[in-house]
């Protein structure tokens, strides 16, 4: 005869208490403050890339359109004249890449940016992007306009976007865009002085 084991008393499972199947209220609390980071971070780099910080600059030169989109595309010759983009190298092409060494007050910076437009006497234009391309992105755009009487308005600008581009933009403006303006009256000169060779 088998012995029988004497019945052991086992508390009746419950379902688990609604509380302890929740988050804790502190990490309810981190949750929210998180999904608010993240909302805010979002809607921080939607805005700043809807929102550019744009940078112009004009002059007037005494010459033809074609004149002024010779010395504009002659990158090699930029190293002769050019205080701002100091080197340039590439073809001026849609969809090729340039390498441009700039010069500013806060010192030497090499892009690598894409023509976008390259309208012979009319636009230039390049977007140079520094990291995936929501850090910040530089639109540079030249354009020629005939004004009659054998004058063109040469507009120099460039549209900065990105999340790091409104902690700059007091930069921007006070040791760019002076660049902006002396390379502009540099291109007058050069024209002018090929003009009288």
């Amino acid at each position: 005869m088998n012995p029988v084991e004497p019945a052991v008393d086992t508390p009746p499972t419950r379902p688990p208490d609604a509380r302890t199947r929740r988050w804790s209220r502190p990490g309810r609390r981190a949750l929210a403050v998180l999904a608010t980071l993240l909302a805010l971070t979002a809607a921080y780099t939607a805005w700043a890339n809807t929102h550019p910080t744009t940078l112009r600059a004009s002059i007037e030169i005494r010459a033809t359109p074609e004149e002024v989109w010779q010395v504009l595309t002659d990158l090699p010759a930029y190293e002769e004249w050019n205080p701002f983009i100091t080197s340039a190298r590439g073809t001026v092409a849609r969809h090729a890449s340039l390498t441009l060494l700039m010069h500013d007050r806060t010192g030497d910076t090499t892009f690598t940016p894409v023509v976008e437009v390259a309208e012979r006497g009319r636009e230039l234009r390049w977007l140079g992007k520094l990291g995936p391309g929501w850090i910040a992105d530089g639109r540079h755009r030249f354009t020629i306009e005939p004004l009659g009487g054998g004058r063109v308005r040469l507009t120099q600008s460039e549209s900065f976007t990105g999340v790091a581009v409104p902690f700059y933009r007091g930069t921007l403006r006070s040791a760019t865009l002076p660049q902006f303006r002396a390379l502009n009256k540099a291109l007058a000169e050069r024209v002018t002085t090929l003009r009288t060779r």
